[in-house]
């Protein structure tokens, strides 16, 4: 029976985008026939066991490396090639192409028959660094393709890669699974909970990073309660940068209109999507290039809620909109045009319905799982 090896180092109970992208993945192929070789997540003993409960709930075998940062080495290599053959796989998934794709060769020769390997936003930035650029088209020649998130990603790549390897490129971007976000999704027990009940709520889901551009809405917050008295901001989610954020609330002298819920467990996620009136995320581009959104499944999933979005414009996060139908894109670190968008749609329940109902069509068109997971398959 034809296996597949997936070799990741972004895989739960780790959080994040990656690690979610590749589990609903994997969740959604046969479990008789993956393996999955991933890191260990942290070596403490809470860790380990928050590791050994999540492995032991998959329908398929997760073996897990004993270093918390899976690379390319030559132990790390030996042993996917000692998997590969141990459980009969015939093709191999590296989660995330930069670095661990450079094993590809290795596994080809041990009888890998079809390598497919995904890209994300850091290797667009690896493009742009000479160094980088050569192990990116080494990865590109030894593979048999490339996936990747969405048109912006895609040309950078493409740009350090063989004519070849860029022919070879397949987009395969995470999903949105309809049924768990949905319009209905509990929103109004959130706002009850937190005491938002009768205020307009601009909600903005995500990890609180600079790049994000919580800091933009924060900015955009006296503009927008000039037009809108009661609007509020709601923050959801945990990060390195709550702390300056709730200076910036407290020094914009909108701390009383904006909530910070921390981070949130994923199960409540799409209820908190829903406590939300309008979803924004004005994302921006730092560090010459180097951290840019690669797609911002978030918007999406505001879309599947039937949200209207007001994205940023860094990286390949336009490619979640469709501008002037399901949300706005803006230009990225301006509180001005964020706020314009937000006003906007705050001020129009029609608009915010219309908005709302093309994201949820779109998603079901576009961005379910079941449709992205049958690309894959036919990809191995």
């Amino acid at each position: 029976m034809h296996k597949t090896l997936i070799v990741t180092n972004d895989f739960p109970p780790r959080p994040g985008g990656i690690q979610a992208f590749l589990h609903n993945m994997a969740l959604r192929l046969d479990p008789d026939r993956i393996v999955v070789y991933a890191s260990t997540w942290k070596h403490s003993a809470e860790g380990r066991e928050a590791t050994a409960a999540f492995d032991a709930e998959q329908p398929f075998q997760v073996v897990r490396d004993r270093t918390t940062m899976l690379l390319p080495t030559p132990r790390v290599t030996r042993r996917a090639v000692g998997l590969l053959r141990e459980h009969g796989c015939e093709s191999v998934w590296f989660g995330a192409a930069a670095p661990l794709g450079l094993m590809g060769p290795a596994l080809r020769r041990a009888g890998a028959r079809r390598i497919v390997a995904t890209t994300h936003g850091h290797e667009a930035g690896w493009a742009q660094l000479p160094a980088a650029r050569q192990l990116l088209r080494r990865i590109g020649e030894g593979t048999d393709t490339l996936t990747y998130l969405g048109e912006y990603t895609r040309s950078r790549i493409a740009s350090a890669l063989t004519g070849a390897a860029a022919d070879r490129m397949v987009q395969l971007p995470p999903g949105v699974d309809e049924k768990t976000f949905h319009p209905g999704s509990g929103g109004d027990e959130i706002r009850a909970r937190l005491g938002l009940s009768d205020r307009p709520v601009v909600v903005c889901v995500s990890r609180l990073v600079p790049r994000k551009g919580q800091d933009t809405l924060i900015e955009a917050m006296p503009r927008i309660l000039a037009a809108v008295p009661d609007a509020v901001l709601l923050i959801v989610g945990g990060g390195p940068y709550e702390a300056d954020l709730r200076k910036l609330a407290a020094e914009t002298g909108v701390a009383d209109s904006v909530v910070f819920t921390g981070a949130v467990p994923w199960s409540e996620l799409p209820a908190h999507y829903g406590a939300g009136d309008v979803f924004a995320m004005p994302c921006r581009t730092r560090r010459g290039g180097l951290d840019v959104e690669g797609l911002g499944i978030v918007y999406l999933e505001a879309s599947a809620t039937g949200l209207p979005v007001v994205a940023g414009d860094s990286g390949g996060a336009p490619d979640a909109v469709l501008d002037g139908e399901t949300g706005w894109v803006v230009r990225g670190g301006d509180p001005g045009d964020a706020a314009d968008r937000i006003v906007a749609l705050l001020q129009d329940p029609e608009l915010r319905s219309r908005m709302g109902e093309r994201g949820r069509a779109w998603v079901e068109e576009r961005w379910r799982w079941d449709l992205l997971a049958d690309r894959l398959r036919t990809l191995l």
